[in-house]
Order: structure tokens, then C-alpha cells, then sequence
């Protein structure tokens, strides 16, 4: 398990990217570091992103059968409750209630969009939420995969992720 700061650090550490790089389909997966989100995207069945060449984005894919995807708009999902809350969505229950709430949950478009902002000093691709106090910052790893930084404004903890780009948009 890797510590937040270290996390931290190896994230400052990464290039920048563009907002034009992400353009497309990114598989996703948490990088532990005893935030309370650990493991819960992925217990609910997350994918990960995608991103449009208009710069908006689909900021939850989830799987919802082996081929389809569903885009969630976070707009549902109750932030502080959820934090507190945190271990209720490492669950099979909570896995079995999103899995049946996915339908009611389903985004009527893009709930984000791609920007340029300043985190840590270095300007980078950055994915603004529309009605959540979120925004994800990225930095380059690789040809194909990136690390996120999710911030919600209000707690100091930081989620961190990593990206794989599997397709496009």
C-alpha cells in the first residue's frame, strides 16, 4: 500500500498533459493510499472515463453488463456521506444497490469538462465536475497511462488513480 505522500510525491513528479491527449476511452483502477475511496469505485463495478474531442467528459463509466458501459452523474452521489460512510462501499449490499440504482443514476450526457489548470505548481489537464466540488488533475506516466489526482474541495485528502487509454471516444 503506498502512503499519501508518497503517492503525492510520484505524482508531482509525472509530466503534464494536455487536455487534447485525453481525448477518448480510459480504463481505470484505484492506487491505494488509505483514502476512504479505496476500493469502492471498484466494488461498484467501475470502468473509468472517457473523454470527447469537444473537451467534455463521462466522469463514471461503470460496467454494467460484460460489453456495456453506463455513464453515472455524480450530481446523485451524496460527497460527505459517501466519505464518512466509505467502508458501506466496499460491501457486496452496496454493490448490489448501485448495481440496481445504475439506471436511475445514468448521466443524460457529459457531467465534466477538460481544462487547463495549476496543481502543485505545473499547469495540466484537468477534469472539472459540473455540480459536484470536484476536480481530477492528470499527469502523463507513459504513452497510454496517466495518474489522476481527485481533490473535493473542503477535505485535504487526495484519491489518486491511474488511467489506461483502451479506445476512443
Amino acid at each position: 500500500m503506498r502512503k499519501r505522500q508518497t503517492a503525492l510525491e510520484e505524482f508531482q513528479s509525472l509530466p503534464s498533459i494536455a487536455p487534447r491527449e485525453l481525448v477518448g476511452l480510459w480504463k481505470g483502477q484505484g492506487v491505494p493510499t488509505g483514502h476512504p475511496f479505496d476500493g469502492v469505485l471498484e466494488n461498484l463495478g467501475w470502468f473509468g472515463k472517457r473523454f470527447t474531442p469537444d473537451m467534455r467528459a463521462d466522469a463514471l463509466l461503470f460496467r454494467s453488463s460484460e460489453r456495456r458501459l453506463v455513464a453515472v452523474d455524480p450530481k446523485w452521489i451524496p460527497l460527505r456521506l459517501a466519505l464518512r460512510f466509505h467502508g458501506v462501499g466496499r460491501t457486496q449490499v452496496a454493490r448490489d444497490l448501485f448495481s440496481f440504482l445504475q439506471r436511475r443514476l445514468r448521466a443524460k450526457g457529459p457531467v465534466a469538462s477538460l481544462k487547463t489548470l495549476v496543481f502543485g505548481g505545473v499547469e495540466s489537464a484537468a477534469m472539472v465536475y459540473d455540480h459536484q466540488p470536484i476536480i481530477d488533475y492528470f499527469r502523463r506516466i507513459d504513452k497510454v497511462t496517466i495518474m489522476g489526482a481527485m481533490t473535493i474541495r473542503g477535505d485535504g485528502r487526495i484519491y489518486f488513480f491511474e488511467l489506461e487509454h483502451v479506445g476512443e471516444p
